[in-house]
């Protein structure tokens, strides 16, 4: 705890001096993606406030649909750009990371946890999130209950940052029930194998998506993502396709393309802070993971990516030879959470800042082509917000971005639902095969059945008319 009091103690000074001259005195036009007006006119909300500058504006970045043209028109926060000052502080990239992430604050959540047992006997944990008194109460999930869980999976790193407690609190006054998922050895979780999660390894998120089903059968599933938390999301959705049991998902800025940010890593000063963070983590476990990993080559490595590689790659395993040259790339090759993205058969949000210093530079870590030419994709692309950040000079009491995902949730929702009464009406006229203007998915998109052989039309009987 105390090292990590000094590394935010570290970063907040940092994050104070470094980004003046950035933010005050060099142009913003740096930073903004050139505007593809053929690619995007029918998706970006016109309406801006007076006195908003080019630099503040808004997208919305998706396939032309009737799913997208039904979110413009209900989702308000897609047309509301973030209101910041130019003079204000949150105009720093740095300073609204930090601020998303470590500034403290009266939290009324508490979590009730769920130690799940794995199939390979290890044990991952399920937080669910409570309000007041009732924290001290074992929870009891009534099977009835239609009540939607909200899935919230933190950084890869496994910090829950005041972004997760944020979203958990705005969550729950909207009627969701949320829940983090812990990843072996993570907040507390027990390490009880030699085995810690690859990072776009899903095995363990199936089953802990199964047991919530089995917990609340009549319960919708929604899923959130928070930063290098978007590779397990992206990973799970994409292996189970079209059965997932989720609903629908959201990002809270992911990264897309990790085998090039492990390699070169973000900005200087929050890569040591994250490599640092993580190997306090691990140390608690230097002896049992001494059996599996060269613990020395682990704590003396000095990037993200060689901390990787002694944990995954071949060549810093014990018993293994270092003659595999190519065990980074295949570690890549399955782990890659954009390997299976074209089976991903929901509708997913993903909210990015152009200047976020984690992610990098948005003309090279944002693949414009995936939301361009997916219909299940939506980037909600703002000018400023830093990385988990969003932090505006309005007082409300939930996050410009937690209000964007929980309104995206929300129209969805209701687009499905309109969508179902549509074709019940049709077929009680007689005319449910006419007029098909969709191409219509098939249902058995999963490629590893006899592992997740649950389907979501079991939950959800809609066709995938938004794709239109």
């Amino acid at each position: 705890m105390l090292e990590w009091i000094a590394v935010a103690c570290f970063m907040v000074l940092m994050a104070i001096l470094w980004p003046v001259v950035k933010c005050f005195g060099a142009s913003h036009s740096t930073l903004l993606l050139p505007r593809r007006e053929s690619r995007r006119s029918s998706e970006r909300c016109d309406s801006k406030p007076e006195g908003q500058g080019e630099s503040d504006a808004l997208d919305l970045i998706c396939k032309p649909s009737a799913l997208a043209n039904y979110l413009l028109k209900h989702c308000m926060s897609f047309c509301k750009s973030l209101s910041i000052p130019k003079w204000n502080w949150r105009m720093s990239s740095s300073l609204q990371t930090v601020f998303g992430a470590l500034w403290p604050f009266d939290c009324p959540v508490h979590f009730i946890r769920d130690h799940l047992q794995l199939s390979d006997d290890g044990l991952v944990a399920l937080d669910w999130a409570v309000v007041g008194a009732a924290h001290h109460k074992r929870r009891r999930t009534a099977s009835n209950s239609t009540s939607p869980v909200l899935l919230i999976i933190p950084n890869s790193f496994g910090k829950i940052t005041r972004n997760v407690l944020k979203l958990c609190e705005a969550a729950l006054s909207h009627g969701y029930l949320p829940v983090i998922f812990n990843r072996r050895s993570q907040n507390g979780t027990p390490l009880c194998t030699v085995k810690l999660q690859q990072f776009g390894d899903p095995t363990d998120l199936r089953e802990a998506v199964r047991y919530i089903r089995y917990r609340q059968p009549a319960g919708q599933i929604y899923a959130v993502s928070e930063s290098t938390g978007s590779g397990l999301l992206l990973s799970y959705l994409g292996e189970c396709g079209s059965s997932s049991y989720v609903t629908a998902a959201a990002c809270l800025s992911p990264v897309f393309r990790f085998q090039s940010w492990f390699e070169s890593g973000p900005t200087w000063l929050f890569h040591w802070a994250l490599l640092l963070y993580q190997k306090i983590c691990l140390s608690r476990y230097r002896t049992v993971l001494g059996e599996l990993v060269h613990t020395d080559n682990l704590f003396s490595s000095c990037s993200l990516k060689a901390m990787e590689e002694a944990l995954f790659c071949h060549s810093g395993l014990k018993g293994t030879t270092t003659e595999g040259a190519g065990s980074w790339e295949a570690y890549w090759e399955h782990n890659d959470p954009l390997r299976d993205i074209d089976e991903v058969a929901i509708p997913v949000l993903c909210v990015c800042s152009q200047d976020d210093p984690i992610r990098g530079d948005p003309q090279v870590t944002l693949p414009l082509e995936l939301f361009e030419s997916n219909p299940h994709f939506f980037l909600l692309l703002t000018a400023h917000g830093g990385h988990c950040g969003f932090s505006t000079s309005d007082k409300g009491p939930t996050v410009w971005s937690h209000q964007a995902v929980l309104e995206f949730f929300r129209a969805t929702t209701d687009f499905f639902a309109a969508e179902e009464r549509a074709k019940l009406a049709a077929r009680r006229r007689g005319l449910s095969g006419a007029g098909k203007t969709f191409r219509h998915r098939s249902v058995s998109t999963c490629k590893r059945l006899p592992v997740c052989t649950h389907n979501i039309h079991t939950i959800y009987n809609w066709q995938r008319s938004y794709t239109r």
